[in-house]
């Protein structure tokens, strides 16, 4: 895998009949055959997103639970190339995921504080998938949703609400739910405030 590393034919050529062995008998060590072909770029991922978790052990098992899920799932019928790449990218969607739940729940449990929000910024700076100004753009995003709030024009659950599904991209799904609210009221109440803001931001000099 090291050695063809770049060249998708050769990784595709051994990867392929793993999984196609896997889809037949679905023998679990093929699940530790697959962990340590990928285990260079595991470490990888698991290195980028240091910043994402202040325990390293927790991310390392947050990797590990995505990996299986993705390998467990993964169908080389369906992806005629590039299997090691497709696998990697899925991995990372999926981490990316989980923790996208983790800053929507914790953004919505913080104080109004600005400390703890400038905080929250970084949580969420890759190094490696996303633009490098990315930390940036979000402080600058909070800044701003936060002083709708301080000026009364955002309510307090809705300036959580875009803060959780817009500035760290969490499901509003997973919001709805959490919040016991109904996925299309939800959906309503993001597209008014959002509204809302765009017309006092248009009016305003």
């Amino acid at each position: 895998m090291q050695v063809a590393s770049g060249r998708s034919a050769e990784t595709d050529g051994l990867l392929r009949p793993i999984f196609q062995a896997h889809a037949q008998d679905r023998d679990p060590r093929w699940h530790t055959i697959l962990l340590a072909l990928f285990w260079p770029s595991l470490e990888r991922m698991h290195g980028l997103k240091r910043r994402w978790d202040s325990d390293p052990e927790n991310l390392w098992a947050a990797v590990y639970w995505a990996f299986f899920q993705v390998i467990c799932a993964f169908s080389p019928a369906k992806h005629p190339d590039r299997l090691a790449r497709k696998i990697l990218n899925r991995t990372f969607h999926l981490l990316h995921d989980e923790y996208s739940r983790k800053w929507a729940r914790a953004t919505r449990e913080m104080a109004t504080d600005p400390a703890e929000l400038e905080v929250a910024g970084g949580w969420s700076e890759d190094a490696g998938y996303f633009a490098a100004d990315l930390r940036d753009a979000q402080e600058a995003e909070i800044r701003r949703l936060r002083a709708h709030l301080a000026a009364g024009r955002l309510s307090e659950p809705d300036f959580f609400l875009l803060v959780g599904t817009r500035v760290y991209a969490g499901s509003l799904a997973d919001y709805a739910r959490e919040a016991g609210l109904d996925y299309q009221v939800a959906k309503k109440r993001r597209q008014r405030a959002e509204a809302a803001l765009r017309r006092y931001e248009r009016q305003s000099p």
